[in-house]
C-alpha cells in the first residue's frame, strides 16, 4: 500500500516559507503537491539580513548562482561580526568566519599567542586573523581553495534583503511546481482520533487538506501552538532582550564586509550594509528602557539619513517544547526565537529543513523520526542559546542595570562549565551539534576578557618558537589582505551590482 506523502501544506511565506518551499520542491522532484499559503496583509519580521557561512551550501544545493543571488537581493559579503562595547566600554573585538592563525604544532595557536601576549611580544588576538585583516580594510574576495595559502583560512557569508531573497526563492519554487495560495488561515481541522491536522480553512472559505503541514506562520505558531498547544520554553531570564526596532538608513562610504554589533546601555544595535541601504536595529530589554528611549538611541546612532520610521518587534526568546508534533513541523519563528546577535535566524530555518529531509516521513509518521528530529533540534537550540548568553555573561560593564543583571545572572550549567573550563585551562571541548566551533568560542572568550589562568601544560614540553611564528604569520596576512580587492570593487567587477538590473 502506498504510504508516501502526497500533499504538503506550508502555512506562511516569508524567508522561512519560501526556503522550505524551494528546498522541498527541489528534493521531492514534482512527486508531491506542495501548497504554500500566505497573506499579503500579514507582514514578515524582515530582520534576517545577516547570515553565517552555511547559507552558501543552501544556495548551492538549490543550484542558485552566487552572482545572480547577490544581485537580486542587493547583497554584500560578510567575513564576521565586530562587537563594540560588549566586554567593556571603548573595547571591540571580531568574531571571524575562519581561524586565528593556523595550526603549526600540537599546542593550540591561542596558547602560544597568550604566552607571547603576556610577555609583551604579541598584539591583540584579532591581529592574527585573516578574516579581520581583510575586513578592517574593507577588502573582500572568496577564500583560496589551496589549503597551503593563507587566503584559505577564512570563510564568508552574506548580508542581503530578506524580502528580496524570499521573492527570489518564490520564483524558484513556483517554477518547480509549488502552488501559492493567497489568504489568511482562520481555522485548523484536527482528526478526532489521532489529533493530526487534516486541513486548514482560509478567510474566503477555501479549505486545503494535507498529509504533512509545515508551520512557517512566525511567532503566532498557528498550527504548532494555536492548534496543537505544544507549549513554549521561555529563556528571557538568560536572554533579557525582548523587543527590537528596525530602520533602514542611507548607505555610506563605509561599505564594510562585516556586521557590526554595538552594545548600548539596555541592549545592542546591529549595522548591516547592503548595496542600496544600511540595515539598522536596536535590540533591547524593555524592563530597562522605554520604547521611546530605545528609539532615540537607535536614531541617534545611524550612519546616514533614516529612510523610514523605526518598525517595532516584540519577542520572547526560547523554543517550542516540540518542533515536530504529530504531522506538523515548525520551522522558522514558529519553532522558537533566538535573538539576532549571531545571525542564526536563517540558519535555523536551513537546519530545520535539512533535518526534515534527512528524517522525511511517510504517512505512518513513525515517532522514531519525529523523536530524533526533536532531539537534534532541541540540542542545537540549546547550544546556540549558550553561545549567545556567553556574550551577555562575560562582561565587565557595570554602567547600567542591564549589564549588572547579566554579569550576575545564573546561567545554564552547560555554559557555566564551558566558561570555567576555558578560564582554568583555555580548553574548548567540542559538543554534539554545536554550530559554533573553536574559533567562535575563542573569539568571544578572549574578546570579552575571559583569559585562561594558565597555558596548556603541554606547551612547556614543546620546542616550537611560537612568538616568531606569530610575528611571521601576522606579516603574511597583512600583505595578503592588501592584495585583495575592495569590497565594492569585487561586487562590481564580479557583475553582482544591483545597478546591473
Amino acid at each position: 500500500m502506498d504510504r508516501h506523502i502526497r500533499n504538503i501544506v506550508i502555512a506562511g511565506g516569508g524567508s522561512a516559507g519560501w526556503m522550505v518551499a524551494a528546498a522541498l520542491s527541489n528534493a521531492l522532484q514534482a512527486n508531491c503537491t506542495i501548497t504554500l499559503i500566505e497573506s499579503e496583509e500579514i507582514g514578515t519580521v524582515g530582520v534576517g539580513e545577516a547570515t553565517i557561512p552555511p547559507i552558501l551550501r543552501f544556495n548551492q544545493t538549490l543550484g542558485i548562482d552566487e552572482a545572480e543571488f547577490v544581485r537580486a537581493t542587493q547583497g554584500s559579503f560578510k567575513l564576521g561580526i565586530q562587537f563594540v562595547n560588549w566586554g567593556k566600554l571603548g573595547h571591540s573585538y571580531f568574531h571571524p568566519f575562519g581561524s586565528f592563525g593556523r595550526n603549526f604544532d600540537m599546542v593550540g595557536v591561542h596558547d602560544y599567542w597568550q604566552a607571547a601576549y603576556e610577555a609583551g611580544q604579541a598584539t591583540g588576538l584579532d591581529d592574527y586573523c585573516m578574516a579581520w585583516s581583510a575586513a578592517k580594510r574593507n577588502k573582500f574576495a572568496p577564500p583560496s581553495q589551496d589549503p597551503r595559502h593563507v587566503l584559505s583560512t577564512y570563510d564568508y557569508a552574506y548580508h542581503f534583503d530578506a524580502g528580496l531573497y524570499a521573492a527570489l526563492l518564490r520564483r524558484y519554487a513556483e517554477a518547480k511546481g509549488v502552488q501559492r495560495q493567497e489568504g489568511k488561515i482562520i481555522d485548523v481541522a484536527l482528526n478526532a482520533e489521532s489529533g493530526f491536522v487534516e486541513s486548514v480553512t482560509l478567510n474566503d472559505g477555501r479549505s486545503f487538506k494535507g498529509d504533512l503541514f509545515i508551520d512557517c506562520s512566525g511567532f503566532r505558531g498557528m498550527l504548532i501552538e494555536g492548534a496543537l498547544k505544544t507549549g513554549y520554553q521561555d529563556w528571557t531570564h538568560w536572554l533579557p532582550c525582548d523587543r527590537a526596532l528596525a530602520v533602514p538608513c542611507a548607505s555610506t562610504a563605509d561599505f564594510t564586509p562585516y556586521t557590526r554589533s554595538t552594545a548600548h546601555t539596555a541592549g545592542w544595535q546591529w549595522r548591516i550594509p547592503l548595496q542600496h541601504r544600511t540595515g539598522n536595529g536596536h535590540v533591547y530589554a524593555s524592563p530597562f528602557i522605554s520604547d521611546e528611549e530605545a528609539a532615540a538611541v537607535l536614531m541617534d546612532n545611524l550612519d546616514g539619513e533614516a529612510l523610514a520610521d523605526p518598525r517595532p518587534l516584540r519577542f520572547t526568546t526560547g523554543r517550542r517544547n516540540l518542533f515536530w508534533n504529530r504531522n506538523v513541523v515548525a520551522i522558522g519563528l514558529s519553532s522558537g526565537f533566538m535573538e539576532p546577535l549571531e545571525s542564526t535566524s536563517l540558519y535555523l530555518i536551513q537546519s530545520g529543513i535539512a533535518k526534515l529531509l534527512t528524517l522525511f516521513p511517510d504517512r505512518d509518521f513513525d515517532p522514531v523520526l519525529s523523536d530524533e528530529f526533536n532531539r537534534q533540534t532541541r540540542i542545537e537550540f540549546e547550544r546556540i542559546r549558550d553561545f549567545i548568553v556567553l556574550h551577555y555573561k562575560l562582561t565587565e560593564r557595570d554602567d547600567s542595570p542591564l549589564w549588572r543583571y547579566c554579569a550576575n545572572m545564573d546561567i545554564p550549567d552547560s555554559l557555566s562549565e564551558a566558561i570555567h573550563l576555558f578560564r582554568r585551562y583555555g580548553k574548548i571541548v567540542p559538543r554534539e551539534l554545536d554550530l559554533f566551533g573553536h574559533p567562535s568560542w575563542l573569539a568571544v572568550h578572549i574578546g570579552q576578557m575571559n583569559f585562561p589562568e594558565r597555558i596548556d601544560p603541554l606547551a612547556k614540553h614543546r620546542t616550537a618558537d611560537g612568538t616568531a611564528w606569530l610575528a611571521k604569520f601576522r606579516s603574511v596576512i597583512e600583505s595578503a589582505a592588501e592584495s585583495l580587492p575592495g569590497h565594492q570593487d569585487f561586487i562590481t567587477r564580479a557583475g553582482m551590482s544591483s545597478a546591473r538590473g
